[in-house]
C-alpha cells in the first residue's frame, strides 16, 4: 500500500506538470510536505502521551492518502497550509483519542475529512480520484493490492451492492450512465482500494468482511439518504468502521517475552505472558508490533499465526529467520526476558471445523506448520479425538518443529503424521519419507481424500500449487482451506 500511494503520489505530479491534473507538481509536493511533518510530530506526541507503540509506517499511508483527496495548496497560503494542518494533526489524534484498550476504531484518513467538511465547512475533494486520465494508474495498482492482501471479496461485495444501488436509484431513466459516471468521475476505485481496505478497521473474518464492503458500499451511493443526509464517501467508511468494531475482538493486547526456544537451525518459538486474556480459535492470527528500533521499508509490525492453543497459560509464536533476516525480525531476535510487543488485530478463517465429525488433512510446510501445532494442541488439551493427518514437509530433518507435540496427539488424540524430506540426500531416520508431497503420496496416504477437508498452510507459491493439485485430483473447491494474512511471506 505504501509503494502504491508513493507511485500514485509521483504520477499526479507528472500528471499536473503536463496540466493533465488541476495542481501543479509544486503545489503537490508542497502540499505533501506539509502534511507529512505535521503527521509526523502529532503521531510522536500522542504515542507519548498515551504510552503506546505506534504503527510506523501508518504515518506514511495516512499523509499520502490525505496529499491525494485534500486539494493541494502552495506558499503562502496560510489558511490552506492550516486546512491541511488541522486534517492531518486529527488524523493522528483519532488513533489514540478514539480508540478502546489501544485499537483505534476509525479509519484516520477517513476521520479527519469528515472531521473538517463538519467543523471548518472544509470537505475532502478526492480531487485525484476522479481524473479519467489517472484513473489507469488507480486500476492497476489497485488490483494488484487487493491481490497481495487477499480482500478480493471485500472489494467486490461493495462493488456490486454499490453499483446495485446507484443503478436503482437512477430509474427510470438511464442507469448505464449513471453507473458510468460513478465509476469514472468519482473517488469509488480509490476508496475501495486504498481506504475501504484497511487492516486495523476491518472485520476479522471473510463473511464479515463481505457484509462489511456490502454495507459501506450501500452507503457509498450518493442517491442513498436518510431524511436530509446524505453520506460522502468517508461518512460511509466510518459507519462501516464503528460495526466492524462491534463484531471485531477488543483491544490490544502487550505481551512480555517469557522464553524464546529453539526449533531448529533458523527457526525460533517465542514465549510470551499477556497483560489481558486474549480469547481466539486455534489457528488465528494477530497483528504484532514492535517499538524502540528503526524499522525497514515494511514498517514495525508483522502478522504471524498463534502457534499455542487457547488453554495454554502463554501466547507462542514460531518465527523463521531467512538470511538475510529483515529489521523487525532482528529487533525480535534482540528481545530479551521481559522486553514486550504489542499484538492486536486478531483474525482468521482458518480454524477448525465446527462440524467435530468432519475427517481432515493438515497439509504443512516448514512454518506453515504453526496453526496446526495450535489446533492440534488443542485437541491434545481437550482430549478431543478427530479423524486428522499431518503431511509436513521441510528441506531436512533438522527442520521438523514441534515433533514432540505430533508424537504426543498420536497417541493421545489419534493425529497421523508424516514427514516428508526434500533436500536429503542421505537416507533419512524411520518416521520420515524421502521426497515431496505429491499427488502419489497424497493419494496413498490418504486413500479417502474425497471426503476429507485440507487445510494448507506454508510459503505461497507452496500453497498454491497444493490448492491445483488437490484440484486435480477432484477435490472441490469448498473443502481445500488455506492459510493466508497480510504480509506473508
Amino acid at each position: 500500500m505504501l509503494y502504491y500511494l508513493i507511485v500514485l503520489v509521483a504520477a499526479a505530479m507528472i500528471f499536473g506538470l503536463f496540466g493533465l491534473l488541476p495542481y501543479g507538481p509544486l503545489s503537490i509536493g508542497f502540499s505533501l510536505l506539509v502534511i507529512l511533518v505535521v503527521s509526523w510530530v502529532s503521531n510522536k506526541v500522542f504515542a507519548w502521551a498515551f504510552d503506546a507503540v505506534p504503527n510506523s509506517e501508518s504515518v506514511y499511508i495516512t499523509a499520502l492518502i490525505l496529499a491525494l483527496i485534500v486539494s493541494p495548496v502552495i506558499y503562502p497560503n496560510l489558511s490552506g497550509m492550516l486546512l491541511l494542518s488541522f486534517i492531518s494533526a486529527w488524523a493522528m489524534a483519532s488513533k489514540y483519542l478514539f480508540a478502546i484498550g489501544k485499537k483505534h476504531i476509525f479509519n484516520p484518513a477517513a476521520f479527519a475529512v469528515a472531521l473538517s467538511a463538519f467543523v471548518i465547512g472544509q470537505p475532502a475533494t478526492w480531487w485525484v480520484a476522479g481524473n479519467v486520465a489517472f484513473l489507469p494508474f488507480i486500476l492497476i495498482g489497485g488490483f494488484l493490492v487487493v491481490r497481495k492482501i487477499k480482500r478480493a471479496d471485500l472489494f467486490w461485495s461493495f462493488t456490486i451492492v454499490s453499483l446495485i444501488a446507484v443503478a436503482y436509484g437512477a430509474l427510470p431513466q438511464n442507469p448505464t450512465s449513471s453507473i458510468w459516471m460513478t465509476l469514472l468521475h468519482s473517488s469509488f476505485f480509490f476508496f475501495a482500494f486504498v481506504m475501504l481496505t484497511e487492516p486495523l478497521t476491518t472485520p476479522p473474518t471473510r463473511w464479515l468482511q463481505i457484509v462489511y464492503g456490502a454495507i459501506i458500499g450501500l452507503l457509498f451511493a450518493p442517491n442513498i439518504h436518510l431524511g436530509y443526509f446524505y453520506f460522502t464517501p468517508e461518512q460511509a467508511l466510518l459507519v462501516g468502521n464503528l460495526l466492524a468494531y462491534i463484531v471485531s475482538p477488543k483491544g490490544r493486547a502487550m505481551l512480555s517475552l517469557v522464553e524464546r526456544k529453539k526449533l531448529s537451525d533458523d527457526t525460533y518459538e517465542f514465549v510470551f505472558k499477556s497483560d489481558r486474556r486474549i480469547s481466539f480459535r486455534p489457528g488465528q492470527y494477530l497483528e504484532w508490533t514492535l517499538g524502540r528500533f528503526w524499522p525497514d521499508s515494511r514498517g514495525n509490525r508483522r502478522y504471524f499465526t498463534i502457534a499455542s492453543s487457547p488453554k495454554e497459560k502463554y501466547i507462542r509464536m514460531g518465527v523463521k529467520f531467512y538470511s538475510p533476516p529483515s529489521k523487525f525480525k532482528l529487533a525480535l531476535a534482540r528481545m530479551k526476558k521481559g522486553d514486550t510487543i504489542s499484538a492486536s488485530h486478531l483474525a482468521g478463517d482458518f480454524v477448525l471445523p465446527k462440524n467435530k465429525k468432519q475427517k481432515m488433512v493438515f497439509i504443512a510446510g516448514g512454518i506453515g506448520v504453526t496453526p496446526f501445532r495450535s489446533m492440534i494442541q488443542y485437541l491434545v488439551d481437550n482430549r478431543e479425538r478427530r479423524s486428522a493427518i499431518l503431511l509436513y514437509s521441510n528441506k531436512s530433518v533438522d527442520d521438523i518443529a514441534y515433533k514432540d507435540i505430533f508424537d504426543q496427539a498420536e497417541k493421545a488424540v489419534g493425529l497421523k503424521t508424516k514427514y516428508f524430506i526434500t533436500d536429503e540426500d542421505a537416507p533419512v531416520p524411520a518416521f520420515a519419507h524421502a521426497g515431496k508431497i505429491d499427488l502419489e503420496s497424497i493419494a496413498s496416504d490418504v486413500p479417502d481424500y474425497q471426503r476429507r477437508t485440507f487445510y494448507i498452510s506454508g510459503p505461497p507459491s507452496m500453497v498454491n500449487d497444493f490448492k491445483q493439485t488437490l484440484r486435480d485430483m477432484g477435490v472441490p473447491r469448498r473443502k481445500i482451506k488455506t492459510d493466508f494474512f497480510p504480509g506473508f511471506v
